[in-house]
């Protein structure tokens, strides 16, 4: 029987497939946070991964950015290993992500993109080899300035159906290089008809006319078709004041997303520690707070 996330150990973790994972969140009724983190980035805390920072302060999914899965290095981890991801989930016990970019050529032209690692570009390749780390989900988003399109988001989505077996969240925290609508109601059925089991959104009150009816329609729409939502602080905001983080979630809680994500974009690749945990506090209170940071990784 899977329990809510709230709830899991490292050994229910290490159990659940992506169904598993899924129904997990779901039952967590809104309060899941999942932590981005730079993975090859030196951390404010010495030799730690930031994964082992982040779990420390209420996180429950460890999303990895600037992660190659050609070439997969972890600050913390010694060395590039393909062991680095089970060797990572040895230190947290949580599930880990990592986002996988998919670029639109044409955009790329037009815009003058960002270039970036093959590990790092949604491909058959780089989800075979996610799948083959290990990875429990993959977010098919985009960095600023990569190029990346809800068109090549939608067709890798049904790709990465075919060849990753782990949760698939999908779309974008901000434009990411492309001059189109950032997301809205119909991009997000287009990803729902396409096998997403997460539809990724930004955090109302992070991108400029996204507004709390857009994001209530969303999750409306998903939850009736069997999708969960994560809200997504993209846009350096992560960095901002407890109380404004505070005022996301709970903003964000209200229209009744599943997820909420916290970006990279604080001290050595990882939001400012105070505010995973006030994000933590926000949407479940200090008793499941400390539950989470509190739980061995022994369990």
């Amino acid at each position: 029987m899977v329990k809510r996330i709230l709830d899991c150990t490292s050994s229910d973790f290490l159990s659940y497939d992506r169904k598993q994972l899924k129904q997990a969140i779901q039952a967590g009724e809104g309060r899941t946070i999942c932590s981005e983190m730079v993975a090859p980035r030196p951390t404010c805390g010495g030799n730690l991964t930031n994964a082992e920072i982040a779990r420390a302060f209420g996180a429950d999914l460890m999303l990895l950015n600037g992660f190659d899965c050609f070439h997969p290095v972890v600050y913390g981890i010694e060395g590039e290993s393909k062991e680095v991801i089970s060797k990572l989930k040895e230190l947290v016990g949580r599930p880990i992500g990592a986002n996988l970019e998919p670029i639109d050529a044409d955009v790329a032209m037009l815009e003058g993109r960002i270039s970036l690692e093959e590990g790092r570009i949604c491909s058959v390749e780089t989800l075979q080899a996610a799948n083959e780390l290990g990875l429990d989900f993959i977010c098919l988003t985009g960095n600023p300035g990569t190029g990346v399109s809800n068109k090549q988001i939608a067709h890798y989505i049904r790709v990465a159906r075919e060849h990753f077996d782990g949760l698939i969240i999908a779309g974008k925290m901000h434009g990411a290089g492309a001059n189109e609508p950032v997301s809205n109601l119909d991009i997000m059925k287009e990803f729902i008809d396409a096998g997403a089991d997460v539809v990724l959104v930004p955090a109302v009150g992070t991108v400029p006319g996204f507004t709390d009816e857009e994001l209530v329609k969303i999750v409306q729409f998903a939850h009736a078709h069997g999708a969960l939502v994560m809200s997504a602080i993209g846009t350096s905001q992560e960095s901002a004041t407890e109380r404004v983080i505070e005022d996301l979630a709970i903003r964000n809680k209200v229209a009744g997303v599943d997820i909420q994500h916290i970006g990279d974009a604080g001290y050595g690749g990882l939001a400012n520690v105070e505010n995973i945990f006030a994000m933590s506090v926000a949407v479940r209170g200090r008793r499941h707070t400390i539950n989470r940071v509190a739980t061995s990784v022994n369990r």
